[in-house]
C-alpha cells in the first residue's frame, strides 16, 4: 500500500497548493486552465481507448453499465452525496462534484493506476505507483485551480480503488491477464472523453451513471479470455 499512500499525498499536496492560488489567478486564466484540462482529458481518453483489442466488450459494458447506473441514479445519488459535504463542510464551490468526479476518474482510470496497484500487491514494489504520484500530483495542482476543492476530497475514492486492487493483487495479481487491463483501461477511455466532452461544454453526458460499465469490461473479458463469449470481437 505505499505506493497507493504517496499517491494520496500528492494528490493532496497538489490540491492545496492549486486552491491556495487558484484565488490569486484571473478569472480568464482559470478558464483557460480548465479548457486545457478538458483537451487533454479528451486526448488522454482516446489513447486509452485505443488500446482495446476486443471492442465488443466495451461495447457491451458501456451498454450493461449505462442501465445499471441509470437504475440505481448514480449521477443523482453522487450530486447528493457531493451537496452533502459541502454543506456539512461550509463550501461555496459550485463545481466541488464536478471536480471530485473529474479528478477521480482523471486518477484511476489510466492503465498505471491498474498495472502499479498489481505489481506493487504481487510484490513488484511501489516504482510505477511512485512515477503516478508524481504526474497525479502535478495534475491535481491544475485542477484544484479551476475546479476547487472537490479535486482535494478525490482522495478518498482514490484511496478505497488503488488500494482494492492492490489488495486484490495479493492474492490474484498474477492470475489477471493483460489483455483484460487492457480492456478496463480502454473503457476507462471512453469515460474519459465523455468527461472531456462535459469540460468543454460541448455534451452533458451523465459520466458517473457510466462507472459500472468498468465492472462489467471485467466480467466479459474474462468470458473473452476463457472462450466463453458467445459472439464474434471486432
Amino acid at each position: 500500500m505505499t505506493g497507493t499512500l504517496i499517491n494520496v499525498a500528492t494528490v493532496m499536496v497538489g490540491s492545496v497548493v492549486g486552491l491556495i492560488f487558484r484565488h490569486r489567478l484571473s478569472q480568464r486564466v482559470v478558464s483557460t486552465v480548465f479548457q486545457g484540462i478538458g483537451l487533454f482529458t479528451l486526448t488522454l481518453g482516446i489513447s486509452m481507448f485505443l488500446n482495446s483489442q476486443w471492442i465488443l466488450t466495451v461495447i457491451l459494458a458501456l451498454l450493461f453499465g449505462s442501465i445499471t447506473g441509470s437504475v440505481l441514479k448514480l449521477e443523482e445519488k453522487t450530486d447528493i452525496l457531493g451537496g452533502s459535504i459541502k454543506e456539512k463542510l461550509h463550501f461555496q464551490d459550485e463545481r466541488f462534484t464536478e471536480g471530485l468526479v473529474t479528478a477521480f476518474l482523471m486518477f484511476c482510470m489510466g492503465s498505471l493506476t491498474i498495472l502499479g496497484a498489481i505489481e506493487e500487491g504481487i510484490g513488484k514494489g511501489p516504482e510505477l505507483l511512485i512515477t503516478k504520484s508524481v504526474l497525479d500530483g502535478f495534475s491535481a495542482m491544475a485542477l484544484s485551480t479551476a475546479m476547487g476543492a472537490g479535486v482535494l476530497f478525490s482522495a478518498i475514492p482514490l484511496l478505497i480503488y488503488q488500494g482494492s486492487i492492490t489488495v486484490i493483487a495479493m492474492w490474484v495479481g498474477q492470475f489477471f491477464p493483460q489483455a483484460i487491463i487492457d480492456e478496463l483501461s480502454a473503457t476507462g477511455g471512453i469515460l474519459l472523453v465523455g468527461l472531456g466532452l462535459n469540460i468543454l461544454n460541448v455534451t452533458k453526458i451523465k459520466v458517473t451513471e457510466l462507472l459500472p460499465a468498468l465492472l462489467f469490461v471485467i466480467l466479459f473479458s474474462w468470458m473473452k479470455f476463457k472462450g466463453y463469449f458467445p459472439f464474434e470481437f471486432l
